[in-house]
């Protein structure tokens, strides 16, 4: 993942994308968001990274998931709930084929907030680690997500990255 980083880092302003969003977030997005300007997993998988300067978009298309909304309304969240309620999701990623990696932003140190996964076939998985942790063990195959494609990741998985310029 290396050849992807950004030389130099690149300048989220965090304090006003966190003002937007109303919370602080994990300290190792933060770190992956600083690297990578784009991130796609295997084809399959998209992090969500924020752009210096578009921070706010960024932070009401996290928050306001219209999909995770509909889900809640109709009871098919389990007892997962929509953020800014306590304890509520927050997207970060998702897949081509329609999965859906939130954070439950629960308990209060954001920092240890698990990851979420709502799958194309409407299963619901939690996992005790970070989004580093978790992109790393899934990426290296030491974390399964059931019902996700057993395809993925492929057998030599290929971490892409793109810069914010487009020419």
């Amino acid at each position: 993942m290396t050849q992807w980083r950004v030389p130099g880092g690149r300048s989220v302003d965090w304090a006003a994308l966190e003002a937007v969003l109303g919370t602080a977030l994990p300290s190792d997005f933060r770190s992956l968001a600083e690297a990578y300007s784009v991130l796609v997993i295997d084809d399959f998988l998209m992090v969500s990274l924020p752009k210096p300067g578009a921070e706010a978009p960024w932070a009401y298309e996290s928050r306001d998931d219209e999909i995770l909304q509909d889900l809640y309304e109709m009871g098919d969240t389990e007892d997962y709930v929509p953020y800014p309620q306590p304890g509520g999701l927050i997207s970060w990623a998702s897949s081509n084929s329609g999965d859906i990696f939130y954070w439950r932003t629960s308990p209060a140190d954001p920092d240890a907030w698990p990851v979420v996964v709502r799958t194309d076939n409407a299963d619901w998985n939690e996992f005790p680690v970070g989004v580093v942790e978790f992109l790393a063990g899934v990426y290296g195959r030491t974390i399964d997500v059931p019902s996700m494609p057993g395809s993925f990741p492929g057998d030599s998985p290929q971490v892409l990255g793109l810069s914010d310029r487009i020419d």
